[in-house]
């Protein structure tokens, strides 16, 4: 059962993985909200390429016991090498600070304090070899980790893995914080940052203009494998886009499968405003010159004034301890500095 969720829900996964190999790490063409330069970023628009962890480092307290999100429970008895499969994952163990004891990461963990870490997984290529060459005594995983086979190699092989369930939304924020400190026998330091972290993504939903509500669509962008989608409810993207203040308009226009490619048709249905992408994505079609010349866009609203929101590919959907940043980036382009958008 977990080998056929895995494969749909890590699709996605593999094509962004292979686009951030194959472009690296670098910057990307983004739009001014409301049109203008299509190599220019407003003010504020950029998550900082580093964590910030706790002001306290936590001590972890092992052994542990504690349930897996595919249904087991795992006792971890170390952790003085830890290998996290994703870079959502990587970022919290750092933010925790417990960094130090992170031994290689997943491509998409591109801050810089993982930087120089060897890359043993590429989203949903999992590398069994290059795992346990690294005498790993935890492994993290996401429900979408994988291929099956893989993880299964590093069990048998007496490594724990814990699985944590996949984020969704802004609600998964704290839940996935929690599992992964009380893992590593740091449950305060879980408790702790959750705290912060909840407490900025609020800061920053006070500070979202309010009557405007526009009509903002999510597009996933990967030209050089001619991949062109827009997301519908369950495409991950609904609740950042609720919390700028604005409509998911791929749900609002009865898109109910998380992603479906894209037509002119269903552009016009959705109507959007604004059109939220990841930069590499963004990049990967030739900027907003490129992302205009795909069928359908030139006529929406979002269109015609240019007005492309663009976040890091190995940050946007993250859910996690830099999700407060994400979430201010996108207001701040999505609205202006001043709110005047």
């Amino acid at each position: 059962m977990r080998r056929l969720r895995n494969r749909l829900a890590g699709a996605l996964l593999s094509v962004l993985a292979l686009s951030l190999t194959a472009t690296g790490c670098g910057g990307s063409s983004e739009a001014a909200p409301g049109g203008g330069d299509s190599t220019s970023t407003p003010a504020g628009a950029s998550v900082a390429n580093r964590v910030e962890p706790l002001a306290r480092k936590p001590e972890p307290r092992l052994p542990v016991t504690v349930p897996s999100a595919d249904g087991e429970r795992v006792t971890v008895r170390a952790a003085d090498r830890i290998v996290p499969l994703s870079g959502s994952l990587s970022e919290i163990v750092f933010t925790l600070g417990l960094g130090d004891r992170v031994v290689a990461r997943d491509v998409t963990a591109t801050f810089e304090q993982a930087a120089k870490l060897p890359v043993v997984t590429r989203g949903h290529d999992v590398s069994a070899e290059s795992v346990l060459s690294l005498r790993p005594d935890l492994v993290l995983a996401e429900t979408t980790s994988g291929p099956e086979e893989a993880v299964d190699q590093i069990r048998a092989a007496g490594v724990p893995v814990l699985f944590v369930e996949a984020a969704k939304g802004l609600d998964d924020v704290g839940p996935r914080i929690e599992a992964v400190a009380d893992a590593l026998g740091v449950p305060a330091a879980g408790k702790e940052l959750t705290r912060r972290s909840e407490q900025r993504i609020e800061a920053v939903r006070g500070d979202v203009p309010h009557g405007q509500e526009p009509r903002v669509a999510f597009l996933y962008l990967r030209g050089s494998a001619s991949v062109y989608l827009i997301g519908g409810k369950d495409s991950g993207a609904g609740s950042l886009i609720e919390a700028a203040g604005a409509v998911d308009a791929g749900a609002a226009s009865g898109l109910d499968k998380d992603f479906t490619a894209i037509t002119s048709e269903a552009l016009v249905k959705a109507a959007p405003d604004a059109i939220l992408v990841m930069s590499k994505g963004l990049e990967s079609v030739g900027g907003v010159d490129g992302l205009v010349k795909i069928p359908g866009v030139a006529q929406t609203p979002a269109g015609m004034d240019r007005r492309i929101v663009s976040v890091e590919d190995g940050v946007l959907l993250n859910y996690g301890p830099r999700t407060d940043q994400v979430l201010k980036s996108v207001v701040a382009q999505l609205y202006g500095e001043d709110g005047a958008k």
